[in-house]
């Protein structure tokens, strides 16, 4: 039994260390997105000029949802196998 629990000890630390990856993961999205949201009134030549990181910053927005939505389900399924392994655990247990 004690091989349970500590296998079970394991598994709490990577739900615990991916779910501090994914909420570190989201702060920097939203970091990122309350620089999208500024907007900017420029004519064409000033567009030219100051707006260049715009594209570039949209599209690291979008490659950086991408990786929090697979973190996301890696977490989710984590959580749940690891629900799975106490809920049998305490059934083998008693």
């Amino acid at each position: 039994m004690g091989s349970l629990m500590s296998i079970l000890d394991y598994l709490l630390g990577f739900c615990g260390a991916i779910s501090a990856f994914l909420v570190v993961l989201v702060i920097y999205g939203n970091a990122l997105d309350s620089r999208e949201d500024t907007e900017l009134y420029l004519n064409q030549k000033e567009q030219e000029v100051m707006a260049g990181d715009q594209p570039a910053l949209v599209g690291r927005m979008n490659r950086l949802a991408r990786v929090i939505v697979i973190v996301a389900i890696v977490t989710g399924i984590s959580l749940l196998g690891t629900a799975g392994f106490w809920a049998w655990i305490r059934l083998y247990k008693s």
